[in-house]
């Protein structure tokens, strides 16, 4: 039953991962027919990006009080209204109020989800349930591009979007008993996978009250929001930068940003079996480099082919960094931190999400877009030395408590 029942929480990071990279694909053409400026995007993504915020910090509160489930079934139901909202709104008004609640209903799943797959399942699930993301933010675009690239209807791609995300609320319906039954049997079976407590969980940081407080954590939370702003305006913004300055059509543009979709998604499916052999701290690290090695492609004035693979390659690094900086949470900051930690960082990410793609749509449009990969770039940079800044201070911290 377990198993079975993880391939519907599966199903519910694809249908997570589908809005997500809608506006980005669909915007070149979206604000021709909307008469807005290049850099409105940034607005309704940090509409968008804000309401997830409160809703990731509320959730702890309403998962408690309705389960998990519940939350699950009433937040698709939430984004597949707010989609549907999308196809039909008249003006850029309806969209930014049909952001609040898309953003609201992903916030809650994001939450809820990694939560329940943490408590309930093995490790490794945690970098394939986030690979299940990326199946829904690479079908995001190719959905969109179909639509728009012969009579440019986007509103018909996110009618169809919100379609699948309304199959989705009957299966989480239908589902609904299932995630109590799960929950016990896991409870009462649960084996320890975890190794000892580490040095780390020590009464240094168990006498700390605020997470903030704890050394190392304002790093931690740095990372994430230099990771967020990355992956949030590589979706964003690829497309105009590919069709403004590389000169391709919009569609194929889409097409393309999917493939950075495809790289996140195959990297982390390949990362949860990496996992059995590799440490999540070796694991960031790499992705981290070969993330900056993709940026650097994007940068360099070479052939359009090559930003495709750029693309890609960006996308295959930043794979394994999310999953395996929530599994190295408690290895970081020690279990008894580790909750609270965790809901620090996922706003922290989110921060990143919110503000970090209008701040590059508000310097693409004074400037110009060709700044894009330059800002990607010095983003991976600056997540590179802040884990690894991070990795020195508790390997001290480790020598010192010993």
């Amino acid at each position: 039953m377990a198993t079975f029942f993880l391939i519907i929480i599966y199903l519910a990071f694809i249908s997570l991962g589908l809005p997500d990279s809608l506006l980005g694909s669909a915007w070149p053409v979206m604000r021709g027919d909307l008469h807005a400026s290049l850099g409105t995007a940034g607005i309704i993504s940090m509409v968008i990006a804000g309401s997830t915020i409160v809703s990731s910090l509320l959730s702890g509160i309403v998962i408690k009080r309705f389960g998990t489930g519940k939350v699950t079934l009433v937040s698709c139901l939430l984004t597949a209204v707010a989609l549907l909202g999308f196809s039909w709104s008249p003006s850029l008004i309806w969209l930014i109020i049909c952001a609040i609640p898309l953003g609201i209903g992903a916030g809650a799943v994001d939450a809820g989800l990694n939560n329940y797959v943490a408590l309930h399942y093995k490790a490794h699930h945690m970098s394939w349930l986030h690979c299940f993301w990326g199946v829904g933010a690479t079908l995001g675009p190719i959905i969109m591009a179909s639509f728009i690239a012969g009579d440019k209807v986007w509103r018909q791609g996110y009618f169809t979007v919100a379609c699948i995300q309304f199959i989705l609320v009957v299966i989480l319906f239908v589902s609904l008993p299932l995630w109590d039954k799960v929950a016990k049997r896991s409870m009462a079976t649960k084996v320890e996978a975890h190794s000892e407590e580490t040095e780390l969980e020590l009464e240094q940081h168990a006498e700390t009250r605020k997470p903030w407080q704890i050394k190392g954590v304002k790093l931690a939370m740095l990372t994430f929001i230099f990771y967020c702003g990355i992956e949030a305006s590589m979706g964003l913004w690829g497309s105009s930068f590919l069709v403004n300055m590389k000169n391709l059509p919009a569609a194929t543009a889409a097409q393309w940003v999917s493939w950075f979709y495809i790289g996140i998604t195959v990297g982390r499916m390949i990362t949860g079996f990496i996992t059995f052999a590799m440490s999540s701290r070796m694991l960031i690290r790499y992705g981290q480099l070969i993330a900056l090695v993709g940026a650097i492609l994007l940068v360099l004035p070479l052939p359009s082919i090559i930003s495709l693979i750029g693309f890609m390659i960006v996308g295959l690094g930043l794979a394994p960094i999310f999953p395996c900086m929530l599994h190295e949470t408690p290895a970081r900051f020690g279990k008894k931190n580790a909750q609270s930690i965790m809901g620090f960082q996922m706003a922290a990410a989110y921060t990143g999400s919110t503000l970090v793609p209008p701040m590059l749509g508000l310097l693409a449009t004074n400037i110009t877009i060709g700044i894009f990969p330059i800002f990607i770039t010095i983003f991976a940079i600056a997540m590179l030395l802040c884990t690894e800044q991070l990795n020195r201070f508790i390997a001290k911290l480790r020598v010192s408590v010993r």
